[in-house]
């Protein structure tokens, strides 16, 4: 668990984001956030517990938020273990560190047109990150999460047509549309990220594994 931010004051008062990464599934949470306080990560961690367990362990570094005694009592309510890294060993807590520079570029890239809707961006990086097979695991973090394939947008969209609703039911049609077109705009991004990140381990491993 790590925060990112602080970023462009979004038309929503967001300013922060409170980012959470599954290690076992890759599973990756993005959750604005107007103010990067103890109070706020702690909302976010109960909520997001609410809808997909509470974790028996939560890495995070010594940043004050984390290290306040609301973050240690709501730990101890929920019988979370906490861990923190070192100060001299950071990159222990690496893997949602890397997710943080691919959210921050994203986003950069696919908000660059309106600075203050970044928030609203989002949970489509999320989707198209969720649905990618990662090269670690082979699987998409959705799968192992739910132990099963993500319904897409597009097959929302084909059921409405199959359907024949009546013609109120086009404008759900054309609201999935517009979501099918943001997420056009960030799979892309998704897919050239994951692919220069699958590279680099490879590299890696052919080092590691070379006599």
């Amino acid at each position: 668990m790590d925060l990112v931010g602080p970023l462009p004051k979004s038309a929503r008062g967001h300013k922060h984001i409170l980012v959470i990464v599954d290690y076992a599934t890759r599973y990756p949470e993005a959750i604005p956030l107007r103010k990067a306080t103890a109070k706020a990560i702690a909302q976010g961690l109960f909520l997001l517990a609410s809808r997909v367990s509470i974790p028996k362990e939560i890495l995070t570094d010594q940043g004050t938020p984390f290290m306040s005694r609301l973050m240690a009592d709501l730990c101890r309510l929920l019988g979370v273990k906490q861990l923190r890294t070192t100060i001299y060993h950071p990159q222990t807590d690496g893997l949602v560190e890397r997710f943080n520079q691919t959210l921050k570029q994203m986003l950069r890239r696919v908000a660059a047109e309106d600075r203050h809707d970044w928030d609203l961006m989002l949970p489509h990086i999320l989707f198209g990150i969720r649905e990618v097979p990662q090269a670690s695991t082979g699987f998409t973090p959705f799968e192992l999460l739910f132990r099963r394939q993500p319904c897409g947008l597009l097959d929302v969209a084909k059921e409405g047509w199959e359907q024949q609703q009546p013609a109120p039911h086009r404008s759900v049609v054309e609201h999935v549309k517009e979501m099918r077109d943001r997420l056009d705009r960030v799979m892309p991004l998704v897919r050239e990220h994951l692919s220069k990140a699958q590279q680099a381990q490879q590299r890696h491993y052919n080092r590691a594994v070379q006599p």
